[in-house]
């Protein structure tokens, strides 16, 4: 079986990611938690600033088109 890839949250499968994205409070602090934890302190905090809005919008609609998470940063 392939390995996990990052462009999910924390590695989770693809449909368990899509669930987590589709819920906007679980998106917002997953998606922070997976930038600072891959050692991207700004963008996390950002996420954290800005990542209730508009880019839980883009967050979703790249998981589901992309199967990644949104990485601007």
């Amino acid at each position: 079986m392939a390995g996990k890839s990052k462009k999910d949250y924390f590695g989770l499968g693809y449909l368990v990611s899509v669930i987590l994205a589709i819920i906007p409070v679980t998106s917002w602090i997953l998606g922070a938690l997976t930038r600072i934890s891959e050692g991207k302190l700004l963008a996390g905090i950002l996420r954290l600033l800005f990542g209730f809005n508009i880019v839980w919008i883009l967050d979703l609609v790249f998981m589901i088109l992309k199967k990644e998470i949104l990485r601007v940063l």
